[in-house]
């Protein structure tokens, strides 16, 4: 090896090396590559036999909301469960009312759309790398918590995923994965509150974070799915339009 890139690899070994290539920027990719990730996503959300699969990503999200809401609000979080139905669970310990308990149980519906609208914005400013670390290492956070096989398989394999994309492929490729990661967050935040509202139309989801939040505050679980819809919309047209320079 030439002894002139030792300093190199080693100013990249230390953290503030580390810090620099993960906050290093990329130039915005064209318009048709935002169009196509846009497409790819929507494939991923819209026929059933695919979203039953990838629906997993969003209730990993959608859980890790939950948590994270918990702790930042002071709540102990005991665990989060994960099932191949797509469906979750997310156990914390405090007091049952309160402020920070219908913050913990508003965040999960809004989660993937919330993250998704970050994740934009990290796009736009050009900081592919950053979004794609940061999205490991909550990945990793969330793991410790997760107290079920399945949901250690599903948030393994999703961290794998960012890894590879990260380790092993060109700035371009991790660029289209990154923006096809935020506009799935994107329009998969938006389906799961149609298919609540759906099954509380059928009298099939009768705990829902709806109910419970109606529970808490003694608002009727339609005006909470209200502003499931209010926040999902919203993040996904002003996401979209940040990632579409319109």
């Amino acid at each position: 090896m030439d002894a002139a890139a030792i300093p190199e690899l080693r100013a990249e070994a230390s953290p503030a090396g580390f810090w620099d290539t993960v906050s290093g920027t990329q130039a915005h990719p064209e318009l048709w590559l935002v169009l196509a990730t846009a497409g790819v996503a929507l494939l991923l959300v819209g026929p059933w036999q695919v979203w039953r699969i990838t629906r997993n990503s969003i209730t990993i999200a959608h859980e890790g909301g939950h948590g994270l809401v918990a702790l930042l609000t002071g709540r102990t979080l005991q665990g989060i469960r994960l099932h191949s139905d797509t469906s979750g669970l997310t156990v914390s310990r405090g007091k049952p009312t309160g402020f920070g308990m219908i913050l913990t149980a508003a965040a999960g519906y809004v989660a993937p759309s919330l993250l998704g609208l970050g994740g934009a914005l990290l796009l736009t400013g050009g900081y592919v790398t950053l979004l794609l670390w940061g999205a490991t290492a909550l990945l990793l956070a969330m793991l410790v918590m997760i107290r079920n096989l399945y949901g250690i398989l599903t948030v393994v394999l999703t961290g794998a995923a960012f890894l590879l994309v990260s380790f092993l492929t060109d700035p371009e490729v991790q660029a289209a994965f990154a923006y096809v990661v935020v506009w799935f967050l994107l329009f998969g935040g938006v389906r799961p509150v149609f298919e609540l509202q759906r099954k509380r139309r059928r009298g099939a989801a009768g705990d829902s974070d709806a109910d419970q939040l109606a529970r808490l505050t003694r608002m009727p679980p339609l005006v909470w799915l209200l502003v499931f819809h209010a926040v999902t919309l919203a993040c996904l047209f002003g996401a979209g339009s940040r990632l579409l320079n319109v």
